[in-house]
């Protein structure tokens, strides 16, 4: 099959392409006030609430939502809050009077599967959706059935700035705060500045949403996206297994051997069950790199010492030392070594045909390459083509000339 047999999208040239970035035609005022009216003046925290906020999701066919957690503040990270946004009647987004917000409080002691059940049936608007689908299954359950991932939408429309904040201001003209990542989202009650932060990432996503929509069909990509994001949805359902006998090996780890090590394992372990025990960060107990050089001070026959360790815990930390100190040879972790297998040279021609494919429908799109397929993926399939179903979606091994299997 040749490029121009593929799809009307495979025959846009780069002028189209470059069009596409430039075009101010959906750039428009907007109405909308950072400050907005809509923000709410509390938390839903009781059964009352949540289902009038369930009567209004009901009249949607779909809303937007946002997440916060707390992984800066607490040993095991939880949702703190949902952020909800919903649209009022049928008029035009464009019109910020057009959503009302909502924040859901993940942490009072209310049955959430009511909000669960009714969010299953409808379409989710969320921007860059992994983090929070993975937060909302953790906090709620909630495995969505159709989303509208913004990120992905951008992409899809050639923009290499695609942050929350770069799209309002493309859009609509808006400079979007900056709030504070160390904020603690679990603290109660809710400072009037967090909520409206909180509401900020949220609020614009219905109208975001209608505009890269509009932009998509303009460009024949709405099923584009459609199969992104429901190669999303089943990418954040993956529960991410890492090998428990290799946590240890942070940043650093790698330039460690035999004894050290050791140190550095038990050091580890020893931090993990001091967070755990005051249910904070590990990085709260000892930054890695300082876990990293106490490892090679023991070995070298000094103590280090850090003024905030309570007496108890210093006793604690030092003790987990001189245990891996006397361990013997035979239980010192084995240093990793990782063999690469080199490619043959016909992997290494298919992978450079099929990069030659992917840039030039890349450069006949206006998109970024990388989105396409990054090399890596491209490499995979070159290696095994049975994998390509695996790695990428329709569209992606339509613009590479991998036919369906």
């Amino acid at each position: 099959m040749t490029n121009d047999e593929r799809s009307p999208n495979a025959q846009m040239t780069q002028t189209h392409g470059e069009r596409l970035h430039d075009d101010s035609s959906f750039v428009i005022r907007s109405s909308f006030d950072i400050r907005h009216s809509s923000s709410p003046a509390g938390l839903i925290a009781n059964a009352a609430k949540l289902a009038s906020l369930i009567q209004e999701i009901e009249s949607a066919e779909r809303v937007a939502v946002d997440t916060e957690a707390d992984s800066l503040h607490s040993y095991r990270e939880k949702l703190c809050l949902v952020q909800i946004s919903v649209p009022v009647g049928v008029t035009d987004l464009g019109n910020s009077d057009a959503v009302r917000d909502y924040i859901v409080d993940p942490l009072c002691p209310v049955d959430l599967a009511p909000l669960r059940r009714v969010l299953e049936t409808r379409e989710i608007v969320l921007h860059s959706a992994d983090y929070d689908l993975r937060m909302l299954r953790l906090g709620l359950n909630f495995v969505a059935r159709r989303i509208f991932d913004t990120v992905i939408a951008a992409r899809l429309l050639g923009f290499r700035e695609f942050s929350l904040a770069a799209l309002l201001k493309r859009y609509f003209g808006l400079e979007l705060p900056k709030g504070s990542q160390k904020a603690n989202w679990a603290q109660r009650p809710l400072p009037v500045r967090m909520a409206e932060y909180a509401i900020n990432d949220v609020h614009y996503l219905l109208p975001l949403a209608e505009k890269l929509e509009t932009e998509l069909d303009r460009y024949g990509r709405r099923d584009w996206l459609r199969q992104s994001c429901e190669r999303a949805i089943e990418q954040a359902a993956i529960t991410r297994v890492r090998d428990q006998d290799e946590l240890w090996r942070i940043r650093g780890a790698g330039s460690l051997h035999g004894r050290a090590a050791a140190v550095l394992r038990s050091l580890w372990q020893w931090r993990e069950g001091e967070a755990e025990m005051a249910d904070r960060p590990p990085f709260h107990i000892l930054q890695n790199e300082d876990l990293v050089n106490a490892a090679i001070s023991f070995v070298s026959g000094s103590v280090p010492h850090y003024k905030h360790f309570s007496p108890r815990r210093r006793q604690a930390f030092c003790e987990a030392a001189q245990t891996a100190l006397q361990l013997p040879e035979s239980e010192w972790p084995v240093s990793l070594r990782r063999f690469g297998t080199r490619p043959t040279s016909e992997t290494v021609r298919r992978t450079e045909e099929l990069r030659r494919r992917r840039d030039k429908s890349a450069q006949e799109l206006g998109l970024e390459p990388s989105f396409i397929a990054p090399r890596s993926t491209l490499e995979a399939i070159a290696a095994e083509r049975a994998r390509a179903a695996a790695l990428l979606v329709p569209w992606q091994r339509e613009l590479l000339g991998i036919q369906q299997s």
